[in-house]
């Protein structure tokens, strides 16, 4: 099996990573189009571009349906990244491809050690509620009361705003110098600044992923000179993965498929890491 079809097989894996997790997924695909599909670096962070951002959009109708998505604040986010965005595209041009792949390599480690350190403090912080059964009494049954999740208007900061802003910043340059998605970071910012639940954090990172991604794609719209034969059915996998990826997040254990992805982007990373220092 040639090292094409074997890209666009994973794919699957990076597309469902990104939909059921919201981060992380987009990581896989620079490594996957260099090192499975023998892509040039830029040319393979542009493809990521492309494909994640795409895809992302089909994983944004998936979310919203199930009402997991909070549109204004995604666009209010992406749209606070498009100076890191530029920012990251022109150094993207400008910088040696070993040089590119090596700080990649330190970006994967980074996001591989943060999720799988993330499953431990959630689990720290959460509190179990036991559910009140339902009673019968004289044939007549008795709902027990449950509580109603509901969003509130909330009214930050200057602090936090200005954390928001730095955040948006921060990943709108990974999206143009990497061509990464930066859900890594856009989920944990949605939840410990705004208290979004992890779902609707999940679903709202994506729409932050598709702006941030045109924006940067807009600035590479004379570089799309790459492999198309490998590109068009590498974009058709990730988006399959992430559409049954966002159908399916309410069904896994999210702690353990994070850790289990965590694990997977140690390695990537330590085998990117390893084939720049020795230039295999």
């Amino acid at each position: 099996m040639s090292g094409e079809i074997i890209a666009i097989v994973l794919g699957l894996l990076v597309g469902g990573s990104l939909g059921a997790l919201g981060g992380g997924g987009s990581t896989l695909a620079v490594p996957i189009l260099v090192f499975v599909a023998g892509m040039q670096a830029q040319d393979a962070t542009t493809a990521s571009l492309l494909v994640v951002g795409i895809a992302s959009a089909f994983g944004v109708v998936g979310h919203f349906r199930n009402g997991n998505v909070r549109l204004g604040a995604g666009i209010a986010f992406g749209l606070a990244g498009i100076f890191g965005s530029r920012v990251g595209t022109l150094i993207n041009r400008q910088i040696d491809e070993r040089v590119l792949l090596g700080a990649f390599a330190v970006l994967i480690l980074f996001v591989a050690v943060r999720m799988y350190r993330s499953v431990g403090a959630k689990s720290a912080k959460s509190v179990e509620i036991e559910p009140v059964p339902d009673a019968e009494v004289g044939g007549a049954t008795l709902v027990a009361a449950r509580p109603i999740a509901k969003r509130t208007r909330q009214h930050l900061s200057i602090a936090a705003l200005s954390k928001l802003a730095v955040a948006a910043t921060a990943v709108g340059l990974l999206t143009g110098l990497f061509g990464v998605g930066g859900g890594f970071a856009v989920v944990p910012a949605l939840t410990l600044l705004l208290g979004f639940p992890a779902k609707e954090a999940i679903g709202t990172s994506l729409v932050v992923i598709v702006i941030n991604a045109a924006m940067a794609l807009a600035m590479r719209s004379g570089d799309l000179g790459f492999d198309w034969a490998v590109v068009l059915p590498f974009l058709v996998t990730v988006t399959i993965g992430v559409v049954v990826g966002a159908r399916v997040t309410a069904d896994v254990d999210a702690d353990r498929l994070t850790r289990s992805f965590a694990l997977m982007l140690g390695v990537v990373g330590i085998y990117t890491a390893a084939s720049t220092v020795l230039g295999v």
